[in-house]
């Protein structure tokens, strides 16, 4: 179980087994996301449930990134990590490019005002339309298939520009205690890296500008040495394939990979190791490229930023067990819940948001309001003994929260999100 304990006199909320949430102050005893406290921000936002996002806390883990890696080093935001368009116009300007995943994506990219060249499209199923659509916007298509290239290579003869486009490579390795593997063996994702030389060949033969490429071996790892490895594989590779290429890029994309704590005995990935490696790695690349290295963070950039905020309903006792019923749960958060890749069910950090200052001594289960054993975000966690009216705070959520969860289900109202 886990449970945060008394404020410290720094204002960060500590979790037993949990890795501590320090992205958030605390004002008299509540949760303060962005300053505010969280009674008072619920009042500002006008209902519960919502997402709060705090740009200091995404402001400090840029700052952090910068001071620890290579000053060559370029630094993307994933969008498909938290796509809502008021934190994707705060990271566009404090990061080097954005990496979309879909046309709509896409759309909210360029509204920041960010010069299309800075902006990328991968995704196994692009459509004809979705890659027209990026070619007319002089963005960086991420081919994933030969037939990807083809209607790019179409789509500029139709529209009279030459398209930009970088190829993503399937490696054959895989990225260690990765979270979610990307690469290595059959996916759907990219071109298998023995198939890549035809394709830069059809490139060459086209005229299309290739901007580079794109090579992602995995997400949310939490081990340094596995990332560094998986890096150091990542360049070898690009750099053997760029070689046979034999013409200027861009940048060769390394990924990311980079992960967050969500669960108890997780803990913050080690970054001097990964810092240490990259700085060689983009020495090399000066002279045996020309050109930069790129990695794309999207979960790592926000996930700690974000707080989802629900109200307690009822409080119920059955067999036993202590049940705080609230007005949200899996369809606005499915991660929290358990049900977005989990195979045994853990508990996200979760608080009592406007009782910090109390002692979490009591067990107690906080569920959603749907009709499904599933809806549940903490499982009998020591939290602050809550009545209804009280917020409950789900830490870690600024990544793949909203969108990733069905919100229609059970026609429920949607959250509300908010950047403080």
């Amino acid at each position: 179980m886990s449970s945060p304990a008394k404020t410290p006199p720094s204002g960060t909320v500590t979790f037993a087994q949990h890795a501590p949430v320090a992205a958030f102050p605390v004002v008299g005893g509540e949760l303060a996301p962005g300053g505010i406290p969280v009674r008072r921000l619920a009042e500002r936002v006008g209902r519960t449930p919502f997402y709060a996002y705090d740009r200091r806390a995404i402001d400090a883990r840029v700052v952090a990134l910068r001071a620890a890696l290579p000053r060559a080093l370029h630094l993307h935001y994933a969008i498909k990590a938290n796509p809502m368009p008021a934190v994707v116009q705060h990271l566009a300007a404090i990061t080097d490019g954005l990496d979309v995943a879909s046309a709509q994506e896409m759309a909210v990219a360029l509204d920041t005002g960010v010069a299309a060249d800075r902006v990328s499209f991968a995704g196994p199923g692009k459509s004809a339309s979705e890659i027209r659509r990026a070619v007319a916007a002089g963005i960086t298509v991420t081919v994933e298939s030969p037939l990807q290239l083809e209607q790019a290579v179409e789509a500029g003869a139709a529209i009279g520009v030459r398209p930009r486009v970088a190829v993503r490579v399937n490696p054959a390795f895989e990225l260690k205690s990765s979270g979610m593997k990307m690469g290595g063996g059959p996916k759907p994702f990219g071109i298998d890296e023995a198939r890549v030389p035809e394709v830069l060949d059809r490139v060459r033969e086209s005229g299309v500008h290739l901007s580079g490429l794109h090579i992602f071996a995995g997400s949310q790892n939490l081990r340094a040495e596995s990332i560094v490895d998986a890096q150091v594989k990542t360049y070898e590779l690009g750099l053997s394939l760029l070689r046979e290429w034999g013409g200027p890029v861009d940048w060769l994309n390394l990924g990311g990979g980079f992960g967050v704590p969500y669960f108890p005995g997780e803990t913050e990935l080690d970054l001097a190791p990964i810092a240490e490696n990259l700085g060689k790695l983009c020495a090399r690349a000066d002279t045996d490229l020309g050109a930069p290295l790129v990695i794309e963070l999207g979960r790592y950039l926000v996930a700690h930023a974000g707080v989802y905020v629900c109200r307690v309903v009822d409080r119920k006792e059955s067999c036993g067990q202590v049940f705080l019923v609230t007005d949200g749960g899996l369809h606005h958060h499915l991660s929290a819940s358990g049900n977005f890749g989990q195979v045994l069910r853990k508990n996200y950090p979760v608080a009592v948001a406007n009782r910090l200052d109390e002692p979490a001594d009591e067990v107690q289960s906080v569920v959603g309001p749907l009709c499904t054993p599933l809806d549940i975000l903490a499982e009998r966690m020591k939290l602050a003994h809550a009545e209804p009216g009280d917020l409950i705070a789900v830490f870690q959520s600024g990544a793949y929260g909203l969108t990733a969860s069905p919100t229609a289900f059970l026609s429920h109202p949607a959250p509300a999100e908010v950047l403080v």
